[in-house]
């Protein structure tokens, strides 16, 4: 190859190294990336128009299926945005209960995230022994909610489940596992000179371009910006529990904003989870779990409303982020939902910038990304393709894949 001659390869959609489909064009000179461009739109399950065609009550379930991982962030913003335009006061025990959910949730994601990073790594083994770590808060979930993965908990002006005092017990259980497990997991992935190899001064987000490309979560404070919904705009229990955002020099004594930070940021959260949930068992309050037990009154309370609002949550990838518009009728108006992998996705171009080709998937990585998160489908100028429309024209795209490269696609106009 001569000198500063550039090639173009694309990452994806569908690609061992990436979970979910996206593609990365990346322009490489040997074997460094010297740009990337990032196509998204290969997920679209149009989730937020079929919210616009059921009443808020329906629209809670649909919401907790935007994410399998963090289910409860999506509900909980939902119902928050609700709850605003209803002027329903949600009981102190409720909050308390979707606090302790949503921590359990946090803990749930950054260690499932440790082991798909340990993957990309090609430390299976590694992997393995996570996600085995990884079963105790599964189980702890599964003992509340009746699920491992859907908890189905939280409901509007409130929680369909009470956490009781018997309960307790198993939930500071599964605190001192993960307490005791800490400095285990902390050694895995920043003491192995291999991970560290591979993980330090790799794919670095300066402070400057976090703050500038909107990054949120562990991907912009590993770089040092200090941004936590539940510090910036406590909600929920977390006005009573004194939430600081964290940031690699509480553990490395700098910040570099690389891959190595973000693991770093995502191993102290699920220790300031356990604290969390530890400080609301011992702090909470009596009363009720919800401002009404009867789901009809509820739906007559708000299938009506008029007004809009928001929902915010520091859900574990960053700020998830619901608008919701009601106009009187049944169905809402409006529903638009913004999930974390939208800000930080932008990310990956400079993270990307200089690094090797065999950096790119704990590059990507790193920003724990989730695309059905992400994309959305838009109605433009009123136009709805029907099951026939849409059956015809995956039958001719898929004849013409058949014939080959350089064949003419089916026609999707």
């Amino acid at each position: 190859m001569s000198e500063g001659k550039t090639f173009k390869i694309a990452v994806g959609p569908v690609h061992p190294a990436l979970k979910e489909p996206v593609q990365l064009n990346c322009e490489i000179e040997g074997e460094q990336v010297k740009h990337v461009d990032i196509e998204l739109s290969q997920v679209h399950r149009s989730i937020e128009w079929i919210g616009t065609r059921r009443n808020p009550v329906q629209v809670v379930f649909l919401a907790e299926k935007i994410c399998g991982i963090c289910n409860i962030c999506h509900t909980l913003c939902f119902c928050e945005a609700v709850e605003s335009i209803a002027g329903i006061e949600v009981p102190a025990r409720a909050h308390y209960i979707r606090t302790i959910a949503a921590e359990l949730e946090r803990i749930h994601s950054h260690i499932l995230w440790a082991g798909v990073a340990a993957h990309e790594l090609g430390f299976d083994s590694v992997m393995h022994y996570t996600w085995k770590l990884r079963e105790k808060v599964l189980d702890t979930t599964e003992y509340l909610t009746g699920n491992r993965i859907g908890k189905a908990i939280v409901t509007i002006g409130g929680t369909k489940r009470d956490i009781e005092e018997k309960q307790f017990g198993k939930i500071r259980e599964a605190c001192n596992y993960y307490r005791q497990n800490f400095s285990r997991l902390r050694d895995i992935f920043l003491k192995d000179p291999i991970i560290k190899a591979r993980a330090r001064d790799i794919g670095i987000l300066r402070r400057d371009d976090a703050l500038s490309l909107c990054a949120v979560g562990p991907t912009a404070r590993a770089s040092g910006v200090k941004k936590d919904v539940r510090q910036d705009e406590a909600y929920a229990a977390y006005p009573d529990l004194d939430v600081k955002a964290i940031t690699p020099k509480e553990l490395l004594g700098e910040i570099r904003g690389d891959v190595y930070d973000r693991i770093a940021v995502r191993l102290l959260e699920v220790l300031q989870s356990v604290e969390l949930i530890e400080k609301c068992l011992k702090q909470m309050p009596e009363g009720k779990i919800a401002y009404e037990s009867k789901l009809a009154k509820v739906l007559s309370d708000v299938k009506q409303l008029k007004g809009e609002a928001i929902g915010r949550h520091e859900a574990p990838r960053g700020e998830v982020f619901h608008y919701l518009k009601m106009v009187g009728e049944e169905t809402p108006y409006s529903w638009k939902v913004r999930a974390p992998t939208y800000n930080n996705i932008l990310s990956w171009i400079p993270m990307l910038k200089g690094a090797q080709i065999a950096d790119i998937p704990i590059v990507a990585a790193s920003i724990d990304p989730c695309m059905s998160c992400t994309n959305r489908a838009a109605i433009a100028d009123g136009k709805e393709l029907g099951n026939e429309k849409l059956h015809r024209l995956s039958v001719e795209k898929t004849r013409s894949l058949k014939k080959g490269p350089g064949s003419e696609r089916g026609n999707c106009n």
